[in-house]
């Protein structure tokens, strides 16, 4: 049977504190990694998903293993004898700050190779979700997730490209360097406010705002306003370059897309915030599900901003994603966004 989705990645384990690691105290085991979030939050909105990825034979691959499989994932792995799966902690500092602690070098998860992209593809997918994370991995790693774009592309899929870009893992010049050219397979474009000059340039590289800027409400408004422009440019330069919706996240401000039509922009959902880790990959999951249900982009943007608003209400990397039938308890929210 075919699948909806299909996403591939390294999964990990997050050992997650509730205060400060050097204290000690107990660690909650999770299931985490950016592509099994968007896995999950996607199969728990009704849909068929395959995730794709590499795990060393040891606990923490059976816990991840067992947590996919009780999604209703169709898991399509490959388990790694000589090396381990990767594993972070996440520290909870304050209640807005947590920090992570990555053990993820040289892990099972950086072996992906084509030959696991091939296998993944049996799954007959309609769409293909990957990050920018996994590139930065391991050589094979990156030669795995150009293979799987161009192929996916090729093959008419629906690509979406969310660019995660993640400083622990590699510089923005070298993510700057794969992943331009891997976003020209994308149909669908994710990214924050300040990660789409990782993919493109439209004349805005090095030129951000200042803290003078910031600090003077005339020049701030004047460099909010250039950066609203540079961020159009980036835009239309994707959309020229044959990406279909250029998705641009912007946390408790909301989102926007830009597409032929112009630019649709909605915002967050006002909910108490527990932990903001995952919502961008809830946010991701709410709008390729209703893209799958072939929704308008108002609809996409709205899905995205309540299963954003579910994750940050909740602890835990995926724990608090909602099904289809909960998106309602928040349904008080107004709908659609705003077109400008």
């Amino acid at each position: 049977m075919s699948v909806d989705l299909l996403t591939l990645g390294e999964a990990m384990v997050s050992l997650r504190s509730a205060g400060p690691l050097s204290a000690g105290g107990s660690l909650g085991m999770h299931v985490a990694g950016a592509e099994s979030n968007v896995a999950v939050g996607v199969a728990r909105l009704g849909h068929r998903v395959a995730w794709a990825g590499v795990v060393g034979a040891d606990p923490h691959g059976e816990f991840i293993l067992r947590g996919l499989r009780g999604e209703g994932i169709d898991v399509r792995h490959r388990v790694e004898d000589t090396r381990g799966t990767g594993v972070m902690f996440l520290e909870r500092r304050t209640a807005d700050i947590s920090r992570a602690f990555y053990y993820r070098a040289g892990s099972a998860g950086s072996t992906l190779n084509r030959d696991d992209v091939d296998r993944a593809f049996a799954a007959a997918p309609r769409a293909l979700h990957l990050t920018g994370i996994t590139p930065a991995l391991s050589p094979d790693a990156r030669r795995a997730v150009d293979y799987a774009a161009a192929r996916g592309a090729a093959e008419g899929l629906t690509v979406s490209l969310d660019v995660n870009y993640r400083a622990k893992l590699w510089s923005r010049d070298e993510a700057r360097a794969v992943l331009t050219p891997l976003a020209r397979h994308a149909t669908v474009l994710i990214a924050s406010d300040d990660e789409l000059d990782l993919v493109a340039d439209g004349g805005a590289r090095g030129r951000r705002g200042t803290g003078a800027a910031a600090a003077d409400p005339v020049a701030g408004a004047a460099a909010q306003s250039a950066g609203a422009e540079r961020e159009a440019a980036m835009a239309a330069e994707l959309l020229g370059r044959g990406v279909l919706d250029v998705v641009v996240k912007g946390g408790a401000a909301g989102a926007g897309v830009y597409t032929a039509a112009g630019r649709l922009e909605a915002p967050a959902v006002p909910v108490t915030s527990i932990d903001t880790v995952g919502a961008g990959d809830a946010f991701t999951a709410g709008y390729l599900s209703a893209l799958l249900e072939g929704l308008g982009t108002a609809e996409r943007l709205r899905r995205g901003t309540l299963a954003g608003a579910f994750a940050v209400s909740s602890a835990g990397d995926c724990e608090g994603l909602p099904t289809a039938a909960e998106l309602a308890l928040l349904g008080a929210v107004p709908d659609g966004g705003t077109q400008r």
